[in-house]
């Protein structure tokens, strides 16, 4: 949804995330904790999470959320949620235009995150943005190094 410059309603999310889950699917990403500032078009994650837990009841469905920084994580936990995922970037520009620091501080980020979500028990997912062979193996060669 944050691809669409327009906002969607909150109501059609709910019910796009609602049609979805009568599909079967076990899993679907449902919003994003971000900074409604950069990303309005997620400026509902509270409100569409809320509605979710509803959905929750009705069968076996997992609703993990995106979280860019430990900011998201908090908002998200304080929805009892129980799944994120989190995002890196092998590339260094798009790192900088996505989540606005480098790929090294990201990876500084994503472990806080992780490590306050394992303290919580939640399950984390994540998602690495890759645009050529060499930029993934330059990335992985920093994630070794700080790991």
């Amino acid at each position: 949804m944050q691809s669409i410059k327009d906002v969607v309603p909150t109501a059609t999310k709910i019910d796009l995330i609602n049609r979805l889950a009568e599909t079967g699917l076990r899993t679907i990403e449902a919003t994003s904790f971000v900074s409604p500032k950069w990303v309005p078009q997620l400026s509902d994650a509270s409100t569409v999470m809320e509605n979710m837990k509803l959905s929750v009841a009705k069968g076996d469905i997992s609703f993990p959320v995106l979280v860019p920084n430990l900011k998201g994580l908090e908002a998200a936990l304080a929805l009892d949620v129980q799944e994120i995922g989190i995002f890196l970037s092998a590339t260094e520009g798009f790192s900088r235009n996505n989540i606005n620091c480098s790929v090294e501080e990201s990876l500084i980020r994503a472990r806080a995150v992780v490590d306050r979500a394992r303290e919580q028990n939640v399950r984390v997912r994540g998602y690495v943005e890759m645009w050529s062979p060499k930029e993934f193996a330059d990335f992985l060669k920093i994630l070794v190094l700080r790991c």
